[in-house]
């Protein structure tokens, strides 16, 4: 499944162990760039000092080794390396930047962030409206998109922050980082976006774009799990206080000792993305209209694409008259979700597809499909026979397709409670 170099393979041998299944849950996870495996194995064997030791070699062999990843992070998005602070992922990474900034602010202020936001926002948001800090909830419009000129009108003299995705991680919406950024900028308001989804999958250029924070996930791009970062702007300069103390790491706003090996792989994943984004790009986007055309050729046009202007490799459907989760039951040969991984425990329906209106009996019925770079024709064909085959002998069991076939109008029924 994922191609790997000698070196690597005598480590990643995992490659073999799974022939039978398929992953489509790239929103989730990535799986390792044996290449970033490779980069990070020294790090674990040889040059394992500690990158704060600066009395002895072991710990400037590290210490290097973090700095150049920490360049090569930097080099993705247009930054100064010195505007690069490693965290453990995207989560921690926006909870340092809207905790941070509030706390910095006395929490005397206005936050505008959106209703289908990732939930490391949205809890952190309710959070810190129990410290006294307001925040307003931008509505998305029916396509998963956001309505700047109602988000200009929410605008308020105290409106310090605006904190929204680059991507969504359940239906892959993009929202316009340079219009937002420029609103922020007229506005002298700190634009943060967790660009967990975004980064290394599409540019991003944090100075055109007038971003003033942003979070970075390792996992998103082939890259390790448990290392990210957050961008933190110098000119003009944001200032956020730390989520914790210690000994005064990465510039005092996160201590604790850098993992090298983590954040090597994140600096080799990103040098890749940076490298390999166009060819990747064309060869997901490639797929993801192979999928999403051909299962309408399979299934018929009685499929719902959730979303407008998504970016490629991020498939949200909705099959109507079956739950999603019957589908995922017929389908355990394949890593598939419906919906975020952060909250596919819950029984609930998607708060995202909610918050677009979609019904709860369309939001019961969807899936994400997600594809990546080590995803092949194959793969996709392979899926496609077996949805439809599911989808047609689920909704052969369902009621309401029965009668849906039969010209009812199920608007006009009156269900009981």
């Amino acid at each position: 499944m994922i191609p790997s170099t000698t070196k690597a393979n005598q480590i990643a041998t995992y490659d073999n162990k799974i022939p039978t299944k398929k992953y489509f849950d790239y929103q989730a996870t990535t799986p390792t760039d044996p290449r970033v495996l490779e980069s990070m194995l020294p790090y674990l064997t040889s040059i394992y000092g500690n990158p704060h030791s600066r009395s002895h070699s072991f710990g400037w062999e590290a210490e290097k080794a973090v700095e150049d990843a920490r360049k090569q992070v930097a080099d993705l998005i247009n930054a100064d390396p010195k505007e690069i602070v490693f965290t453990s992922g995207a989560t921690e990474a926006s909870n340092l930047a809207l905790k941070g900034f509030a706390e910095y602010n006395d929490y005397n202020l206005h936050i505008i962030t959106s209703q289908t936001e990732h939930k490391a926002t949205l809890e952190t948001c309710r959070y810190l409206e129990g410290k006294g800090v307001e925040v307003t909830y931008l509505p998305s419009n029916k396509d998963g998109s956001l309505d700047l000129k109602e988000m200009k009108k929410l605008i308020k003299p105290n409106t310090k922050l605006i904190s929204l995705l680059a991507v969504n991680n359940e239906i892959g919406v993009k929202h316009p980082l340079e219009e937002i950024g420029k609103i922020c900028k007229e506005k002298d308001i700190v634009f943060h976006t967790d660009a967990a989804q975004a980064f290394g999958k599409m540019p991003i250029d944090v100075k055109k774009c007038n971003i003033g924070m942003m979070s970075i996930s390792g996992h998103k791009i082939y890259g390790p799990k448990g290392i990210g970062a957050l961008y933190v702007r110098r000119r003009p300069k944001v200032r956020i206080l730390p989520l914790f103390h210690g000994g005064g790491q990465e510039k005092g706003l996160r201590s604790g000792t850098t993992p090298t090996f983590l954040t090597v792989g994140l600096g080799t994943a990103a040098k890749i993305a940076k490298n390999e984004m166009k060819k990747n790009s064309t060869h997901i986007e490639m797929l993801t209209k192979r999928l999403y055309d051909k299962l309408r050729e399979k299934i018929g046009d009685d499929i719902i694409k959730n979303g407008k202007d998504t970016l490629p490799g991020c498939l949200n459907i909705s099959f109507p008259y079956i739950e999603g989760e019957g589908l995922l039951m017929k389908l355990k040969n394949f890593a598939l979700s419906s919906g975020s991984a952060c909250t596919s425990a819950s029984l609930e329906p998607s708060y995202v597809l909610r918050a677009l209106g979609t019904t709860d009996d369309l939001a019961h019925s969807s899936i994400r499909f997600g594809i990546g770079k080590f995803t092949t024709k194959e793969d996709v064909d392979t899926l496609v026979e077996e949805v439809s085959k599911a989808v047609i002998n689920l909704r052969e069991m369902s009621p309401l397709y029965e009668m849906v076939k039969e010209g009812v109008d199920l608007s006009t029924i009156k269900w009981s409670a």
